[in-house]
């Protein structure tokens, strides 16, 4: 935890590492990130401590700090003049927070409904043109669709990702997607956005969004999701090795699915 009784004169605490430097460093871009970061460990930040802890001039910080303002990353309280984590942020810890939240309650439903249907079962959220998978449970059957979890993939590509893709308007989509090619995963992957505003309608038709080998050969899936509401977008998916799917099969998920999602979206409004 960030100890925020610390003075603003206080030594800097060590800097995060998780990879190696890139190789074409932006040293502007990295200020600011220290800066980011140094606001969240001490709580506020003076224009003085920014320019000394990174070793510039303090029209230089000052620079990056009202572009990190201009962009709510940051606040200046009027009284102290110091600068203070901001609005976006704020949305940010909010949204993680509130992912966490959904992933918990969602649990138990997914466990009842991998119990119930003997495949994998995923919960995913979409970002822009990708989803990811922010939970996941795998089939207890030897031959089995193996867990996403922490994956982000191509949402036109999966029945995750369309299921929640159809509940844009055409508009957005075109926004989204100002393509008219859109990149494949596999042979059968969606590949315009032509066709991909065709399938969206159909999803909308029928309620759910199916995947035919189009992220994974091998791979077929169905996925519901939930309604919108004040959460994030988010899916839930069962999946399953094409040879063990068919009509009888995908009613079945369809059901199962449709029977979780109104639980869920129950337990996290």
């Amino acid at each position: 935890m960030p100890d925020h009784a610390a003075g603003p004169d206080a030594d800097p605490p060590a800097e995060p590492e998780h990879s190696a430097p890139p190789q074409y460093p932006i040293e502007s871009v990295d200020n600011a990130l220290r800066l980011l970061w140094l606001i969240g460990e001490r709580g506020s930040l003076r224009l003085t401590d920014a320019g000394d802890y990174l070793g510039v001039a303090s029209s230089t910080a000052h620079r990056l700090l009202a572009m990190l303002q201009y962009r709510g990353f940051v606040r200046q309280n009027r009284q102290s003049r110091m600068y203070e984590p901001g609005p976006t942020l704020d949305k940010i810890a909010f949204s993680l927070l509130g992912r966490l939240d959904v992933r918990e309650r969602a649990r138990p439903v997914l466990e009842r409904l991998n119990a119930e249907l003997q495949e994998t079962v995923h919960l995913g959220t979409l970002e822009g043109q990708m989803v990811r998978f922010i939970d996941s449970i795998e089939s207890p059957r030897a031959v089995r669709v193996g867990s996403r979890l922490g994956r982000s993939m191509l949402a036109h590509c999966t029945s995750t990702g369309k299921a929640m893709l159809a509940q844009l308007s055409d508009d957005d989509l075109v926004a989204l997607y100002p393509e008219a090619k859109l990149e494949q995963t596999t042979a059968a992957s969606i590949d315009s956005r032509d066709a991909l505003l065709d399938a969206l309608r159909d999803v909308r038709r029928k309620g759910y969004a199916t995947s035919k080998e189009e992220s994974e050969e091998g791979v077929m899936s169905v996925a519901v999701a939930l309604p919108r509401s004040n959460h994030s977008p988010l899916a839930l998916n069962i999946s399953v090795p094409a040879s063990r799917m068919n009509v009888p099969t995908r009613r079945k998920i369809v059901a199962a699915l449709a029977d979780a999602v109104r639980e869920i979206d129950e337990l996290i409004i």
